[in-house]
Order: structure tokens, then C-alpha cells, then sequence
């Protein structure tokens, strides 16, 4: 790999017009910010590829819908796979995210009326994106929770008294009961899936508008000596929080600026998805040349644990965490990740319909050692793509992002790394 320092001030329209085969665009649309988009080249495998840096879709960019604050390890912003779905598709068009995490990709797919199969082989990813398709009405779900009985003299399985008020604790322990009784009967509807969703969102946070404790971020739950470390070091004691009130107001949140006509048109692209929770290597179940596009972001290396983070919404979900670890792909090395991508480009390849497109998304990891991108291509190119470049979003830094071990560059700003793929007619 050689990276050449040549830099030109080009506008990134004008090239997508030319070597994406579209008619019309909105220049705004792919650089608001003003600012020219400046090139990088890069040479892999004795070939050139262009690397577009700019902010394209974080500066004055339309707000995200509401309905996608469900906190969830390494995200990315809605903003993001938006970017690419209207650049690159058409409404029906198929959206594909073989590592769907909160449903990002295919709720934004959903919103703008794409089909949508989604991929995740840990089951939670599920549980946190299937119920944003189905949304219930909001009278309903609050006569809903007032129906769901509280036993006061319910026995806990595990002590969780470090994160949770006695009352609170009894409150979550009979929601976890009642749903999983719905679910062993196989008479859980969309109401019941909401509130899962909800409540296994707000099982632990750091403000009120949570179960628990001030503790950590509610992307990531501690373990039960380290919540009481905190506690001890805040001097706090988990406060009684009536979870049916969180889980209503939670949901008024969610909904705030999503409109009736989204959610019919959120309802028929849900009727027609397919979720499926298996390893990204190997997707049989999805037809040959049937995705129009796929944006995804794939887990780097063993830099976010996600069993250890999610081991109470496992609890609560009566999820075993230790098979998810055993599923989940954290390779620990370079090359062992590599391999692991390329049997998912393979797969990536074969659904894939002719002129369709791959936005892979990663970043740079250990301080900056390995920058994603620059490994991806030749995966792609291995399985047949042709890489018509890396779009590099520029973005302010984050302390979260630091905490996941995405460096920052000169300017203090930390980056998103697309690489994009298209699969040409033979």
C-alpha cells in the first residue's frame, strides 16, 4: 500500500456524476458545508484509488428521526447510511446490514421507504430494531403497562440491589416475568415488543430517565462490583424509579417527530423485512443478486465487548451472554479479522444485484496503527467489487469515540471511512 501526498480541490459531484451514472443531484445534499472536497490517493495492488475528504453528512445536515435514540455500542449516525440510500437507490430497493447493531441502517431504509433485510447474530440487535417498524399507539401502550401486575413478594435470580431501589428492582423483575411468559406462549404482539425494547433501553443510564443509579452510559452496562465502586466513590444509593412512567415518557421521545404517514410506511416495509441472526459469513438464506445496497459497520477487532457490555439487557432478556460471545466475531489480530471480512465480502458479493453498491464503514483503531480502510479494499476486489473510492467524513471529536479507540487526526477531529464498492455487470 502507498499513499501518494497529492491533494486537489475537487467537487465530489462532479466526480459521483460522472462514475456513478446518475442524472440529477443536489450538490448540497453531498457537501453542505461549502468547503471543496480535497483527495488523497492511495495505491493498492498497483492501482489508484481516491479518498474524499470532507464533512458530508454532519454539518447543518437535517436532523435525525427521533426514533432512533436506542443507545447501542459503535454506532453510527443516522445521517450516515441516509447518505448513501438516496444517493444510491431507489424506493423498493433492497437495503441489506449483515451487522445490523441497534438498526440504524434499516429504520433510516424504513423511513425513506426501502426494503430492508437485516443481520445481527447477537439477538438483542432484534429485540432493539424489529419493534421501531410496529409502532403502537401511545394510549394503548399505557393501558398496556397499567395491565401488567407487580408482585411485591417476586424473588430475584441475581443481586442487582447496586443498581436498583428494592420497589424498582421488584418492578423490573415482574416485566421481565410477564414478558417472558407472553413470549414462551407465543402471545407476544407489537405492544409487548415495544415495551421489551424500551425497557431493555433503560435498564441503566446516567440521568433519571433511567431504571437505575447514575452508572455509565447506557450503551454499556458494569459489572456489579464496579457499579458499587461508583456508588461508593458518588456516595449514592439507587433512588426508586417508577419504570411503566420511563418506559411511557421513553416512548413519547421516541415518537416526537414521527408522522402518521411514516408510520404506515415504517409498517409496510416491516410486513416485508427479513431479519435474520447468523454469523455474516455465511447468509444462504438470502437470495443471489437481490440487495440494491448495504451499509454496514462492522466490529473492529475485540475493541468493544459486546457480551460484557450487554450482560444485563441479556439478564433481562433471559439471553444466555455467554453463547453471544461465543458468536459474536472479535478477532484479536489484523489478519485473523481480514479473513473473517472476506468470507463476509464473499457473501457481500453474491447478493449483490449487477450495478449494486457496498458502503462498508470503519474507522482507525489502536491510536491510529491500522486504518481499517486501507485493509478493506483488496477484501472487496478479492470478491469481485470494483472500489470506486474511500469517502472520508470529517467530525468533530468525541470522548465516546476515544473511549472506542478512534484516533483523532491534526485538526482534532475523528473520522467515519467508507469504503465503496460497486458490482458490475459481467
Amino acid at each position: 500500500m502507498q499513499i501518494q501526498n497529492t491533494y486537489r480541490n475537487v467537487d465530489i459531484f462532479s466526480y459521483l456524476k460522472n462514475y456513478i451514472y446518475k442524472e440529477e443531484f443536489d450538490l448540497f445534499s453531498l457537501n453542505e458545508n461549502g468547503n471543496k472536497t480535497k483527495v488523497e490517493y492511495i495505491t493498492i495492488e498497483n492501482k489508484e484509488y481516491p479518498k474524499f475528504i470532507n464533512e458530508f453528512w454532519t454539518s447543518k445536515q437535517r436532523q435525525a428521526s427521533s426514533l432512533h435514540e436506542i443507545s447501542y455500542r459503535a454506532c453510527f449516525k443516522p445521517q450516515l447510511p441516509r447518505f448513501f440510500i438516496e444517493l444510491l437507490t431507489d424506493k423498493n430497493d433492497i437495503i441489506y446490514d449483515p451487522f445490523t447493531g441497534r438498526g440504524t441502517t434499516i429504520i433510516e431504509a424504513g423511513l425513506l421507504g426501502r426494503n430492508v433485510i437485516a443481520n445481527d447474530v447477537n439477538p438483542l440487535s432484534k429485540m432493539l430494531s424489529y419493534p421501531r417498524f410496529f409502532i403502537p399507539n401511545l394510549k394503548e401502550l399505557e393501558n398496556r403497562l397499567n395491565s401488567i401486575s407487580i408482585d411485591k413478594n417476586t424473588k430475584k435470580d441475581i443481586d442487582l440491589s447496586m443498581f436498583y431501589h428494592p420497589d424498582t428492582e421488584k418492578e423490573i423483575i415482574s416485566l421481565k416475568k410477564y414478558l417472558r411468559k407472553k413470549k414462551e406462549n407465543n402471545t407476544e404482539d407489537h405492544i409487548d415488543l415495544w415495551i421489551r425494547m424500551v425497557a431493555t433501553n433503560r435498564l441503566t443510564g446516567h440521568s433519571p430517565g433511567f431504571f437505575s443509579v447514575y452508572t455509565l452510559p447506557p450503551n454499556q452496562a458494569v459489572s456489579q462490583d464496579s457499579q458499587k465502586k461508583i456508588n461508593e466513590r458518588r456516595k449514592q444509593i439507587p433512588e426508586y424509579r417508577n419504570i411503566k412512567q420511563i418506559i411511557l415518557k421513553k416512548s413519547k421521545e421516541l415518537l416526537i417527530d414521527v408522522s402518521e404517514e411514516q408510520k404506515k410506511i415504517l409498517s409496510k416495509v416491516g410486513n416485508k423485512a427479513k431479519f435474520i441472526s447468523t454469523d455474516a459469513q455465511f447468509t444462504n438464506g438470502i437470495k443471489d443478486k437481490s440487495i440494491g445496497l448495504t451499509v454496514t459497520s462492522p466490529p473492529f477487532l475485540d475493541v468493544v465487548q459486546y457480551d460484557k457490555d450487554n450482560w444485563l439487557r441479556c439478564w433481562f432478556n433471559s439471553i444466555d451472554e455467554k453463547k453471544i460471545a461465543e458468536k459474536i466475531t472479535m478477532s484479536k489480530t489484523i489478519n485473523n479479522w481480514c479473513e473473517v471480512m472476506q468470507n463476509v465480502f464473499y457473501q457481500l458479493f453474491r447478493i449483490t444485484k449487477y450495478d449494486g453498491w457496498v458502503a462498508f464503514e470503519v474507522g482507525e483503531i489502536r491510536n491510529g496503527k491500522y486504518r481499517l480502510d486501507e485493509y478493506v479494499v483488496p477484501l472487496g476486489l478479492k470478491a469481485g467489487f470494483v472500489c470506486e473510492g474511500i469517502l472520508i467524513n470529517q467530525q468533530e471529536f468525541t470522548k465516546t469515540a476515544n473511549i472506542w479507540g478512534v484516533s483523532n487526526n491534526d485538526k482534532g477531529t475523528n473520522t467515519n471511512r467508507v469504503v465503496i464498492f460497486r458490482k458490475n455487470k459481467k
